[in-house]
């Protein structure tokens, strides 16, 4: 497994969590996938990770705690946040904190990919 192409993908929503795995995945990243943000904790995927596509609204740890989390650990792995519900501070929460993007639903999925290959090619670098 290369650090170079896992994405992990943390969404509750079977249906977003399904989309965004089968784009990532169409697109030539090895995805894994996960329902809740402690699913990928418990993983051990993490260090392997190029980049994690969050949830922002996760039920109990949330996308925003995770990256907290992350950096506090020392851990900062880059990370895309998703929202279907947020406000201009959370955003800039979440880039302040090192997000590389953050994307209101819906989003455009080509802006998603793009981005993932950004990390992609900075990890190659």
């Amino acid at each position: 497994m290369s650090r170079n192409h896992l994405i992990c993908i943390v969404d509750d929503d079977p249906s977003m969590l399904r989309m965004l795995t089968r784009t990532v995945a169409a697109s030539g990243f090895e995805v894994a996938s996960f329902s809740s943000a402690e699913d990928l904790l418990d993983s051990g995927r993490i260090s392997e990770s190029t980049c994690l596509i969050l949830d922002v609204d996760l039920p109990g740890i949330s996308g925003l705690e995770l990256q907290e989390k992350l950096n506090m650990d020392g851990e900062p792995v880059p990370l895309i946040l998703i929202s279907g519900q947020t406000t201009e501070a959370t955003r800039q929460r979440a880039l302040r904190d090192g997000a590389i993007a953050f994307f209101n639903e819906p989003f455009n999925i080509s802006a998603l990919v793009a981005a993932l290959r950004s990390v992609q090619f900075l990890a190659l670098v």
